[in-house]
């Protein structure tokens, strides 16, 4: 049987501090599948996930899952158990991804410039031993900006403020050096690059807020950067989404700084699908519209199980 003739579910919602994106997302996804023909319903994420697989028959998933559960294989487990195809990246690949420090050993391994960084648990030390201002610190598993914290001074009671905050949300903080310059990113599709596209928010900060709603944040597509430099963007996310492992549609996030040197900061690997989303934007630079983005990511759906 083919994608196209099973029934569809729309997973989103969800349990986290993204749940209302995710909604966002899923909902922009569904009109898409209907739009294209497909049979498709939403499930909202719960504890009675299985229950609703099973009562509304789902055959296949769209994942529009964001932050933990949804995004960090855990759900990808649940169908992988139940044989459910799903769209995006396995269960091993989605943990690596979420996990900035896993995912940090993972772009250092394959020689991907990064940001120069240390970790912090919450029951070590707990203040940056290598990693002077400006820095960023965050949680290790978490998006969406969600508990990120931009520190331009050594006052100690700032930087302690910023990792009570990280460790709020998780037990690991990220510490990184803060890299000055645009902030770019790419999208990958089933292993090839797609546009990149230049982040301008509001203030200088790609918070929450700026993420979403409309008018924050100016983005370019395509990005405006010598041709050369983009090159180097689209190669290093095709790098990193294969270091992790991934599958389907992914994103990778970079600084470049005036010098021209390219940073990767992370790959996400299920992007937003919302009417601001950077995903639908990177894709358009290649000449790809939201409903021929959706399909193609429907169409790679599957389960990694044997």
């Amino acid at each position: 049987m083919r994608i196209k003739d099973k029934r569809i579910g729309v997973l989103m919602g969800g349990f986290g501090s993204e749940r209302e994106v995710s909604l966002s997302s899923g909902k922009a996804v569904l009109a898409s599948l209907k739009a294209s023909g497909y049979d498709a319903v939403a499930i909202d994420v719960g504890d009675d996930l299985i229950e609703k697989l099973r009562d509304e028959r789902i055959e296949a998933a769209f994942i529009a899952l964001h932050g933990p559960v949804g995004e960090d294989g855990i759900v990808q487990g649940v169908l992988e158990f139940l044989r459910i195809p799903y769209t995006g990246s396995g269960v091993l690949a989605s943990a690596y991804a979420m996990d900035k420090r896993l995912a940090k050993r993972a772009f250092e391994a394959e020689g991907i410039p990064t940001a120069k960084w240390e970790t912090l648990h919450s029951n070590g030390p707990r203040f940056p031993q290598c990693i002077k201002p400006p820095m960023v610190i965050k949680p290790s598993r978490q998006g969406s900006t969600v508990g990120v914290s931009i520190i331009n001074t050594g006052d100690p009671d700032i930087i302690q403020d910023a990792l009570t905050l990280a460790f709020s949300l998780d037990e690991w903080a990220l510490v990184e050096e803060f890299i000055p310059g645009a902030e770019i990113t790419v999208g990958v599709l089933d292993g090839e690059a797609l546009g990149c596209v230049e982040i301008r928010p509001e203030g200088g900060f790609y918070d929450y807020e700026r993420k979403y709603t409309p008018g924050k944040t100016q983005y370019l597509a395509p990005a405006p950067i010598p041709e050369p430099v983009a090159e180097r963007v689209r190669n290093y996310g095709v790098m990193a989404y294969n270091a992790l492992g991934c599958r389907g549609a992914a994103r990778a996030d970079f600084r470049v700084t005036p010098e021209g040197e390219v940073k990767i900061l992370e790959v996400n690997t299920i992007p937003g699908l919302t009417s601001t989303s950077l995903l639908p934007k990177s894709a358009g630079v290649v000449g790809m519209d939201f409903n021929n983005l959706v399909e193609r990511m429907m169409a790679g759906a599957k389960y990694e199980r044997p």
